[in-house]
């Protein structure tokens, strides 16, 4: 035998062995029907020796989106999200739970650098609600009375204080 169908034989061999001790391990811990043993050692071996193949069986490439898809996707109450097709008030934490951030997932679905995180509906409740607990008002209010200290004060200079110590 050449050296790498030997190689090939001993990987082959290998993944069997981790097959069977992967699922000994899985059945120790969990019920299992003994007609279901046989599929759930297949299925493992292929989970290993498809971890083998080096991402030939990898997830399939994005195609880009269209402006009509993109602009499909933003509505006045929600964001579609274009992982699951399903609607969101905000897309992070949907994104986050994906493990994406916002940037990966435009970059993944080619979106413009300000697409949307969260819907506008939310996004002006919010701001009303920040509005009417009157918060962004601090600033506004806290101006005029540091104002109101700089009349305040005399042209007189400040007294000396002690002379310092040598």
């Amino acid at each position: 035998m050449s050296e790498i169908a030997e190689v090939n034989m001993d990987q082959a061999v290998n993944f069997t062995q981790l097959a069977a001790d992967i699922v000994s391990a899985y059945v120790s811990n969990n019920p299992v029907r003994p007609a279901d043993l046989p599929e759930l050692l297949g299925s493992v071996h292929a989970a290993l020796s498809g971890l083998n193949q080096g991402g030939e069986n990898a997830t399939a490439p994005v195609e880009k989106l269209t402006s009509a898809q993109i602009r499909k996707s933003i509505t006045h109450d929600a964001l579609i999200s274009f992982e699951d097709g399903k609607p969101y008030k905000t897309l992070r934490r949907h994104l986050t739970i994906r493990g994406l951030t916002p940037e990966a997932y435009r970059e993944k679905w080619g979106l413009p650098r300000d697409y949307p995180m969260t819907a506008q509906a939310y996004s002006d409740q919010r701001s009303k609600l920040a509005l009417s607990l009157g918060l962004g008002q601090g600033r506004r209010k806290a101006a005029p009375k540091s104002a109101a200290v700089a009349d305040s004060v005399s042209e007189k200079p400040k007294r000396a204080g002690r002379p310092r110590k040598v």
